[in-house]
């Protein structure tokens, strides 16, 4: 993934943890880096992951995005930047979708991306690095544990890259599309034990999937993004980091076998499948993955 290095960041849609647990509650949405820990006791014994993460309330959207706060990436300028401090591209990822929804989906603001290591309080409840990057719609913030890309890699075995860890971020957002949209809330309000590769679970995260392959195909077009090109290598690198998290793949990595009714994300293909699907249409249009024959 290449840089403008003249691409003003705005460092200030990055907050510090201390902003976790604002906001009226609401569910952790586990997302395309759903952690190791997390998902492989869902995967294992069919739980689901919300109730392993102490997550209560109904789901509600703040009134606002949460206030801008100091944080470790004010150094972060320009694209330039990136070259010599790489948690820069961090702003950029989080720049680039950003820029991308507010003129895709009317209404949209722009949230903070708060990175947390160890644990972090959110409206959400008290999540730890267990967790990995994840989305709580109650503070309308998405929460980045910054050592799961060497998980994504390490544990899961994904080649990563930069355009995986993009992938991973605009996934996030994608759940922040589907909290604006009222989609993530009807399907979290039918409650516990939705599993399967048909369920609403793993609609909602195939959804965001897709969504993340829309922003993938347009982060180049804007001019003033800084993202400057996604080669061919990078969307190789998303789809592959998609696959890394398919649920089959986790299981048979982590157990040797295959449980369809335990998943909660999808399998491999699915996952593929939906990247793409947004990719080459590069309309988030074309993601319904609650249609009728969708799956």
């Amino acid at each position: 993934m290449k840089y403008r290095d003249n691409a003003q960041l705005d460092a200030s849609q990055m907050g510090s943890a201390r902003g976790g647990g604002r906001g009226r509650g609401g569910k952790v949405a586990l997302g395309g880096g759903a952690g190791l820990v997390v998902l492989i006791l869902a995967l294992l014994f069919g739980l689901n992951p919300d109730d392993l993460l102490g997550a209560s309330g109904p789901q509600a959207e703040s009134d606002q995005a949460p206030a801008s706060q100091a944080s470790t990436y004010e150094q972060c300028k320009t694209g330039a930047d990136i070259a010599r401090d790489r948690d820069c591209r961090f702003v950029a990822y989080t720049n680039s979708i950003q820029s991308y929804w507010a003129q895709a989906y009317v209404g949209y603001r722009k949230i903070q991306v708060i990175p947390f290591t160890g644990q972090v309080s959110t409206a959400c409840g008290t999540a730890t690095s267990a967790v990995g990057p994840f989305y709580c719609p109650g503070d309308t913030t998405v929460y980045l544990d910054t050592a799961f890309f060497d998980q994504l890699t390490s544990q899961l075995g994904a080649q990563g890259g930069d355009a995986a860890e993009a992938y991973v971020f605009a996934h996030e957002f994608g759940h922040h599309i589907q909290n604006l949209t009222g989609v993530m809330g009807k399907v979290q309000s039918q409650g516990a034990g939705q599993t399967g590769p048909k369920s609403g679970g793993v609609r909602l995260e195939l959804q965001a999937d897709c969504y993340a392959g829309v922003w993938l195909k347009h982060a180049a077009n804007d001019p003033q993004s800084p993202i400057a090109e996604v080669t061919r290598d990078d969307l190789r690198r998303a789809v592959d980091a998609a696959a890394a998290v398919g649920d089959d793949r986790i299981q048979k990595r982590m157990q040797g076998q295959v449980r369809p009714e335990s998943w909660t994300h999808g399998s491999a293909e699915q996952r593929q499948k939906w990247l793409m699907q947004g990719f080459n249409s590069g309309d988030p249009n074309t993601c319904d993955t609650f249609a009728s024959g969708a799956l």
